[in-house]
């Protein structure tokens, strides 16, 4: 054997004969030795990026993660435990790559020109909540939405809006109920190229998941009472000016984050009004 066979100065002769310390996730109890100081002791708590560790007389000393620890004889790389994904990391990554309907994001694209076609939403509060959700798909496919302030202002808009192919009207609700003044303009309105639906609670409010608000169930409020002051009054919450009902409204808004915070009825309504008002235009460059 030659012993001078290789070159004891080329690249990666200070590692030579060098045991790799391990990349090792710190646990509690394990038994480590920090050998600059010799000191000994078993895992009892880590934090700021130190770990502290605990000989058999009971004391007590903190070091550094890093590659500066053994462990039954071989040196291990320190390193902050593994955490866990959880349901909102996993929320996180998915807000990342899909928007607040559950569509996925594609790549940037240029503004869109608007559609011939129109979204109208009846109430400030479902418009507020329908663009939170369902924004970001709008304006992907060209949509914009129009607030309706009530539906007894319909047959004039539709009138003087002249649908027609490729210029359709797509119209949600509050509380559209079968037998209602609301049905019936509802249904003197709808054709080819009008879709009017909604859905059937007595305030979009109530769309949210109570659960989002830490609630088993929204309020039951008396018929004939006002339905969001009967909320705010249940609740607890401040309700005798129309700041007050904005306020709580705002509260609400903010505990959702996605389709999920909603009652399944509301998304398949507003999904068939997107679907209706682009059926003419699916054909368009994208």
């Amino acid at each position: 054997m030659n012993r001078y066979a290789g070159d004891v100065l080329g690249r990666g002769w200070q590692q030579a004969g060098r045991r790799t310390a391990v990349p090792t996730p710190v646990e509690r109890d394990l038994v480590l030795e920090e050998p600059t100081s010799g000191f000994v002791g078993a895992v009892v708590g880590w934090e700021n990026g130190l770990v502290v560790l605990e000989d058999r007389r009971g004391k007590r000393r903190s070091f550094p993660f890093g590659p500066n620890f053994w462990l039954d004889g071989a040196p291990v790389d320190l390193r902050p435990p593994v955490r866990a994904r959880t349901a909102r990391d996993a929320a996180q990554q998915y807000n990342r790559t899909h928007t607040a309907s559950g569509s996925r994001i594609g790549p940037a694209e240029a503004a869109r020109v608007a559609l011939p076609s129109r979204l109208y939403v009846e109430g400030r509060h479902d418009a507020e909540l329908v663009e939170k959700v369902w924004g970001a798909d709008l304006r992907h496919v060209g949509v914009v939405v129009e607030y309706l302030g009530g539906i007894d202002d319909l047959p004039a808009i539709v009138a003087e809006f002249a649908p027609e192919r490729g210029r359709r009207l797509g119209v949600l609700v509050d509380h559209l109920v079968p037998g209602t003044k609301e049905a019936r303009i509802a249904e003197r309105v709808t054709g080819a190229h009008v879709l009017v639906t909604g859905h059937s609670y007595v305030d979009v409010w109530a769309t949210v998941k109570p659960e989002r608000l830490g609630l088993r169930a929204w309020p039951d409020v008396p018929r004939g009472q006002d339905w969001k002051k009967g909320v705010c009054a249940a609740l607890g919450w401040p309700h005798a000016t129309q700041a007050d009902i904005a306020r709580a409204w705002q509260h609400i808004l903010r505990q959702v984050t996605s389709w999920r915070d909603l009652d399944q009825r509301l998304l398949t309504e507003v999904e068939r009004l997107i679907d209706f008002v682009t059926e003419d235009h699916l054909d368009r460059e994208s």
